[in-house]
């Protein structure tokens, strides 16, 4: 079985990684639902038995994939945010890393799209928690009272996974960068004190 996998794989023998990177590629671009073995091993030049050398179901490789999107992507961006001192910089930093349209970004709109998948909600459902309890903490830290504070953090969380869903799933026209910066820049003179 070794040998004939290694023939299989001219370009050498992927690794569960390989796979899972692939699968947050599609998933960024396509969703969730465009993950599909079959198409994941044409992209990567292998065959279908590579896939199931380290997965045993696209499901398996689906929640790999999110999970290490989650530890990987999301936590850098939570503990480097977590790390400034001044809660009104923390907010603006968290705003502009949260903003660029970079994979990490596309595979979190993407699974917005998809908060009702078994695998997918329990994650969205984290995400959403962990952002809103640092908005949250963050707002208090500003001088806003626990109340406010709270209300602040569920309006800036909710208009930008709105954002998130007018682009992704409402066919918007896509703003040109000069636009975009523009509109986060308004973001943010909105939803953060002076």
């Amino acid at each position: 079985m070794g040998e004939a996998h290694e023939k299989s794989e001219p370009r050498g023998r992927l690794s569960a990684t390989d796979w899972e990177q692939a699968a947050l590629h599609v998933l960024a671009e396509g969703g969730v639902a465009a993950v599909a073995v079959e198409s994941l091993a044409r992209t990567l030049g292998v065959t279908k038995g590579s896939f199931y050398w380290h997965f045993p179901t696209r499901e398996a490789l689906l929640k790999a994939a999110i999970d290490r999107w989650e530890q990987r992507d999301e936590d850098e961006v939570i503990s480097r945010v977590e790390r400034i001192a001044d809660p009104r910089e923390r907010l603006r930093e968290l705003f502009h890393r949260v903003s660029r349209e970079v994979q990490s970004h596309l595979v979190y709109a993407a699974l917005l799209q998809a908060s009702d998948h078994p695998l997918v909600q329990p994650v969205i459902e984290r995400i959403s928690r962990r952002r809103l309890a640092l908005l949250t903490q963050a707002y208090a830290e500003a001088g806003f009272d626990t109340r406010a504070a709270a209300h602040r953090a569920r309006l800036a969380y909710t208009a930008y996974s709105g954002f998130l869903q007018l682009n992704q799933s409402h066919g918007m026209p896509r703003m040109d960068q000069e636009e975009y910066e523009a509109y986060v820049d308004h973001v943010i003179a909105t939803l953060i004190p002076a």
